[in-house]
């Protein structure tokens, strides 16, 4: 694969190979290049968008929230854990599953878990 591949090409690409596509913090300020009219024009071509990362700002997080819904996308949550100290922040509960549609069918169904620096967990 060449490098530098506009996102609709790559999206596309992960398609053709039976994948599922996947937006992980979609309009975070801080670590995303697409603005929320950039994921609508990319909306035909995404199956899931995170919806939660323990990373992004609250109103960013949200922000995915209300796109995801508006969009009829599965919602995800991530927990962008890039130390041992950082797993167990958020993660997804999903039944067994039996390739990509069955997998995106349950992932839509999926609960998902946050838990609070203080350690209480609530429902993203």
């Amino acid at each position: 694969m060449k490098p530098w591949l506009r996102a609709e090409e790559v999206l596309d690409l992960v398609h053709e190979q039976g994948g599922l596509t996947y937006l992980a913090h979609p309009v975070d300020r801080y670590r995303s290049s697409f603005s929320p009219e950039r994921v609508i024009e990319l909306a035909p071509r995404v199956d899931i968008i995170e919806t939660y990362n323990a990373w992004a700002r609250p109103q960013d997080n949200r922000l995915a929230a209300e796109l995801c819904q508006e969009l009829g996308k599965v919602a995800a949550t991530g927990s962008d854990a890039h130390a041992p100290s950082e797993l167990g922040l958020s993660w997804m509960e999903i039944e067994e599953y039996e390739g990509p549609a069955d997998f995106l069918d349950k992932l839509r169904r999926a609960r998902h878990v946050v838990t609070e620096l203080s350690g209480t967990q609530r429902r993203a």
